[in-house]
């Protein structure tokens, strides 16, 4: 049998399905029930919520999707939460997607994996597993997740995967709790040879709550974060010099809504059962509960990623849209309105630019552009964050470390002392 490297069969099959509209990667959240209580999160709801877990689809309606993503030509599943674990029957769910040859992203705190999970995970691996870490210290990851004992579970949970040689990635989401030791995550991910990555952009919750901004870092807080990681700042670099260097986008007057693979190539289904084009958007769905899969995917979901742009706006001419976030997802989160930017991402984005040294042609009445708008703070914080590059040496102190895991990927112990952290 002929085996090729997952990036080669990917590629393969992004040739053999370009330019057809086929659902090849769907994102299934199971729960939103979680142990913890994050101060960020978007759709976290408690453990005990007993109208949360009976509202959610069974473990025979997801095996009925499993069907359905078959016969519609559905080929990664990415399960996440909530917390995917806080589900008893989770583990059967995820084996009937592993007997149907799914390839499989978990998505997890890991604070409930125990032996049992890990044993089992050994014995039908998925594709990847991510684990979010909210802290290099116990202090402020509890203080992020306001769940005691919450730090040395998600670790146990991290030493159990590790143990047993399973596709590991680590990440985070910085905050102004812990933004001070991202990069300490970094290094301890870096140290058991598994791959770490953040995202700053912090969102308003699907119930219309804004309180997650309450930590939101400030977009000076943001770039000088990333910027502190040179391949990143690179990457930036990069984008910025192709979308300059590509001019000005042209109008189209008949322009969709969506230019993402929402709708497309993918999309996402709630626990309830409602079919929407990402997770974090749900002004418009259909409930496969009422239909199928088929139904919403050649209906409702075809007709919103069809949806045309009803009005212009300073996005349309923007020359550096690869450095801005923005989507209509994020504006009805911020905004209640998925055509409205959001001005946080709009103000990222052109600091992204400015700190790299670059000038952002003007696009209509964007205030970051503007003498009268935001453009001078801007300038200020770029200037800033281009004074303190590489000097942040409080981001890589470690000061009470993350423990030292007895594994490395595979299981392998280790046999030399750790000369990056100390003992738990």
């Amino acid at each position: 049998m002929q085996t090729l490297e997952y990036s080669e069969f990917s590629e393969v099959l992004h040739e053999r399905f370009q330019g057809k509209r086929v659902p090849m990667d769907v994102s299934i959240e199971v729960t939103r029930r979680c142990p913890l209580d994050c101060l960020h999160c978007y759709n976290n709801l408690p453990m005990g919520d007993q109208a949360a877990r009976l509202a959610e689809m069974t473990l025979a309606e997801h095996c009925k999707l499993l069907d359905e993503l078959v016969a519609a030509g559905s080929m990664w599943i990415l399960y996440s939460g909530g917390e995917i674990f806080a589900r008893k029957d989770f583990l059967e769910i995820y084996g009937e997607a592993k007997k149907r040859g799914f390839l499989i992203t978990l998505f997890t705190n890991g604070t409930l994996i125990n032996e049992r999970i890990a044993d089992y995970l050994e014995k039908f691996p998925p594709f990847s597993i991510e684990i979010t870490l909210y802290g290099a210290t116990r202090e402020t990851y509890e203080a992020l997740t306001q769940s005691k004992g919450s730090f040395d579970r998600c670790m146990r949970g991290v030493e159990l995967l590790m143990a047993r040689g399973l596709p590991l990635k680590l990440k985070t989401v910085p905050t102004s709790i812990n933004q001070h030791e991202v990069y300490e995550m970094k290094s301890f991910a870096e140290n058991l040879g598994v791959e770490f990555k953040f995202d700053p952009l912090v969102n308003p919750r699907i119930d219309c709550s804004q309180s997650p901004l309450a930590i939101r870092l400030t977009p000076e807080e943001v770039v000088a974060l990333e910027f502190f990681d040179e391949k990143r700042k690179a990457e930036y670099r990069r984008l910025a010099e192709q979308d300059l260097a590509a001019g000005r986008p042209e109008a189209a007057g008949d322009a969709t809504r969506y230019s993402c693979g929402g709708g497309v190539n993918g999309c996402a289904i709630d626990p309830t059962g409602t079919m929407s084009i990402c997770v974090i958007s749900h002004q418009q769905g259909y409930n496969i509960r009422e239909g199928s899969f088929r139904e919403g995917w050649e209906g409702p979901m075809r007709e919103i990623r069809a949806q045309k742009k009803t009005r212009p706006s300073i996005c349309d001419e923007c020359q550096i849209q690869s450095l801005c976030s923005m989507c209509p997802a994020n504006g009805e989160l911020e905004n209640g309105d998925a055509e409205s930017p959001v001005e946080f991402l709009c103000q990222v984005a052109h600091l992204r630019a400015y700190a790299l040294g670059f000038a952002v042609p003007e696009h209509g009445e964007c205030a970051c552009c503007k003498d009268a708008g935001t453009h001078a703070g801007l300038m200020k914080a770029a200037g800033r964050i281009a004074a303190r590059a590489g000097e942040r040496t409080e981001w890589v102190e470690r000061k009470a470390p993350l423990p030292v895991l007895n594994v490395l990927r595979g299981g392998t112990t280790r046999t030399a002392a750790c000369h990056s952290c100390s003992a738990h």
